[in-house]
């Protein structure tokens, strides 16, 4: 009569051990590729992260700061036509001439 069990225990604890470390590395390879998966997905926040930031300043309103220094920025160049304009229009004295120093005469 043939044996219901073939198999020894040596080749059950085999069998058992083949399935556990195949297990193992399948979960392991997963493991992986959820690490690689979860930093793309960091690195898509952060740069999403980065473009919300950008659009948010875009979006600020001017504070009393930015609004001084671009009259600031304004005014320089007015300024300066105002002084040019000064100094063209401004008289300009010629130059006296020099008058020659005659000579006296002996008489």
């Amino acid at each position: 009569m043939a044996d219901k069990d073939d198999t020894s225990p040596a080749g059950r604890a085999d069998a058992v051990r083949s399935a556990a470390v195949q297990a193992f590395q399948a979960t392991a390879g997963q493991a992986g590729v959820t690490r690689e998966r979860a930093q793309e997905l960091a690195d898509e926040l952060a740069s999403a992260a980065g473009r919300v930031i950008t659009a948010l300043d875009d979006l600020r309103p001017a504070t009393a700061d930015d609004i001084r220094s671009l009259r600031d920025e304004v005014r320089a160049p007015g300024d300066r036509v105002t002084a040019l304009e000064a100094a063209q229009s401004a008289p300009t004295e010629a130059p006296k001439p020099k008058s020659k120093a005659k000579p006296k005469s002996k008489s």
